[in-house]
């Protein structure tokens, strides 16, 4: 792998499909790991993120959730842990920052699972709602990795319950989200505290301006890898629109896509914690098995909630914007926007839940007469058209801002849209985004849950009033409030 790129360089994206782990230098105990986990081929990102890595390179990844991008910096991580400690006594070594606790779950399992051959290897995970004397035991205790929200550990840094000071890697997950949700001071904070001889890994699903000025003061000549750019084209995830003309149209339509029989499980967005909680219980009053996730649930019931998703208790999730950085359940065969997102990019996460492991998706989204800057600006962020799907039976009555199926598609060249008997469609696309055989945040079990749904009987009546006067999610990792960054952001209007 070619070494000395810096920022503005990105490294090709052409690879090797036959390239295997046992190429990229790891050691036996973790490529047994690897093995035993049923994993074979490395996915674009680790295969060019963890030579760099291995070799000591500071690295400014852009990579799509769902790219295997949490082995990519996991893997050479706990092969410098395989090392005797830089510096003698005790401490963190490395240290990863994620923006959600649901997101530092994921890396701390991560973590077990490649490091489960390596002897003495403590993992520590500290984020916001967990019992403070939970955590004061667990840092009393000494960890080799720590993954953190920002909010927290800053607390514990200010309490003296945390040393850097031996620190070798520092780890920044989802950078562009922890910025978004008001994290920059408290990453400042944290990096300043932390040796300057460290070895930083900073991944992101975009890299805009506000990325780059970050880079620039906590990377050394890093190597920049772009696997995916802020403009994925998930072409395993079948990508629809519908208009309502009200609420009451809205949950119907709603209602028949939720009755779908190809439909395993969704994740309905709404843009508030509020008009999440409401949809959930309206639904689960209809018969649908679904439960709500957002920033002010307590933990407890945010880990409930998604280990039921992930057993198949539950079929609906009703979630706001910040499940969209943490949910990783491949069962997930649809993904809803019920309100769309308020930022373009927030759409590709959002139907990033979806078409996971390889596997196709669909996603719908639902919009108004006052959302056509959104729609387009959300067209022209992914440089797709989101076809126009119509339900016989449900059809709107006026034609959103004249967006009719097949216009805006053959404007950017894409396949004429359908109409959707069912709301499913029969094909979804083609190829797969991540292989299944390639290790991260996707994996490759299979489907959990199950296909097998009853159905309620009468038809969802609509109640659900879709209040908006709550706050919109910014995020659970630490209950901080959000603070827009000082440049705009770089959306096509």
């Amino acid at each position: 792998m070619p070494t000395g790129y810096a920022i503005g360089m990105v490294l090709p994206e052409e690879m090797n499909m036959t390239l295997k782990f046992d190429t990229l230098g790891l050691i036996k105990p973790i490529l047994e790991a690897i093995t035993l986990s049923g994993y074979t081929s490395p996915t674009a990102v680790q295969a060019q993120a963890v030579p760099e890595a291995l070799a000591g390179r500071d690295l400014l990844v852009s990579s799509q959730t769902g790219s295997g991008k949490t082995a990519a910096f996991m893997l050479p991580a706990l092969q410098a842990l395989s090392e005797p400690a830089k510096v003698a006594g005790r401490g963190v070594r490395v240290l990863v920052l994620t923006p959600t606790r649901e997101l530092a779950m994921q890396v701390t399992k991560a973590a077990e699972t490649y490091g489960r051959n390596l002897k003495r290897i403590k993992t520590v995970s500290i984020v916001g709602g967990m019992p403070y004397p939970v955590q004061n035991r667990l840092l009393k205790a000494g960890a080799d990795i720590l993954v953190a929200t920002p909010g927290r550990l800053l607390d514990q840094m200010q309490s003296g319950r945390v040393d850097l000071s031996r620190l070798e890697i520092l780890v920044l997950d989802e950078a562009d989200r922890m910025l978004d949700m008001g994290f920059k001071d408290d990453l400042e904070a944290i990096v300043a505290q932390t040796p300057a001889e460290r070895q930083t890994l900073l991944f992101s699903a975009t890299i805009d301006n506000n990325i780059a000025r970050l880079a620039t003061g906590m990377l050394k000549d890093p190597v920049r890898i772009d696997v995916s750019g802020q403009q994925a084209k998930h072409e395993n995830i079948e990508q629809r629109l519908h208009f309502a003309d009200d609420m009451a149209h809205k949950n119907r339509l709603l209602d028949h896509l939720l009755r779908d029989a190809d439909m395993l499980q969704a994740i309905v967005f709404t843009s508030t914690k509020r008009a999440a909680d409401d949809l959930a219980s309206d639904l689960h009053a209809q018969g649908f098995a679904a439960g709500a996730l957002h920033g002010d649930m307590k933990q407890s019931a945010r880990t409930r909630t998604l280990q039921a998703l992930r057993k198949g208790g539950i079929r609906v999730l009703v979630a706001t914007d910040v499940a969209a950085r943490g949910i990783d359940v491949q069962g997930i065969s649809h993904v809803i926007n019920y309100d769309l997102p308020r930022q373009a990019e927030d759409y590709v996460h959002r139907i990033g839940r979806t078409g996971r492991a390889g596997k196709n998706g669909i996603a719908i989204s639902f919009a108004n007469v006052r959302e056509q800057f959104t729609v387009r600006s959300i067209e022209r962020f992914t440089s797709q058209a989101i076809p126009v799907s119509v339900i016989p039976g449900l059809e709107p009555k006026q034609r959103i801002f004249d967006k009719k199926p097949g216009t805006a598609m053959k404007k950017f060249g894409a396949k004429r849209p359908h109409s959707s008997g069912s709301g499913s469609g029969s094909s979804f696309g083609g190829g797969a985004r991540t292989p299944a055989s390639a290790p991260g945040g996707t994996g490759n079990k299979g489907s959990e849950g199950a296909a097998n749904w009853s159905k309620p009987a009468g038809a969802f009546a609509g109640k659900f009033a879709g209040k908006r006067e709550g706050a919109q999610d910014r995020g659970w990792g630490d209950k901080k409030p959000s603070t827009p960054r000082t440049t705009q952001r770089r959306t096509v209007a």
